[in-house]
């Protein structure tokens, strides 16, 4: 079988796709990151190249897949939910955790709100697959 015959049986949801792009742009980023950090040999960015590649990259990734194989738990109100309180909180977090890092410590509220914002999208993703994924 021809290789696009094989990729159009698997067709990814519009939900799964947004957010594998997504996390691929984050998988940039965070590369960029590392890069940059070892060019430089300046590693203070490690705990903000760390979330962006965990958070960004992998998370995103693996939650895009779920929801490509699951479409309608990522097209749920928790499926939407998860992916605006994600996406919103991991660049607040990512650049206030950068200001952190390099001594500005008056944006730590905003760190703070921005952990809890993603860690609340933690938990409506866990709801979501807990209450929408059945047999």
């Amino acid at each position: 079988m021809h290789a696009t015959q094989s990729l159009s049986r698997h067709e990814f949801s519009s939900t799964g796709a947004l957010w594998l792009k997504l996390s691929v742009l984050y998988l940039i980023v965070g590369v960029g990151l590392g890069i940059m950090m070892g060019a430089s040999e300046n590693f203070t960015m490690r705990p903000v190249h760390a979330h962006v590649n965990l958070l960004g990259w992998a998370t995103m990734a693996l939650a895009g897949l779920v929801y490509s194989i699951y479409p309608a738990a990522g097209e749920s109100r928790l499926g939407r939910a998860h992916f605006w309180l994600h996406n919103i909180s991991l660049p607040v977090m990512a650049i206030a955790l950068s200001f952190v890092v390099t001594g500005t410590r008056s944006v730590i509220p905003v760190l703070a709100a921005a952990e809890i914002v993603a860690a609340i999208g933690v938990l409506v993703f866990a709801a979501n697959l807990f209450l929408n994924l059945r047999k």
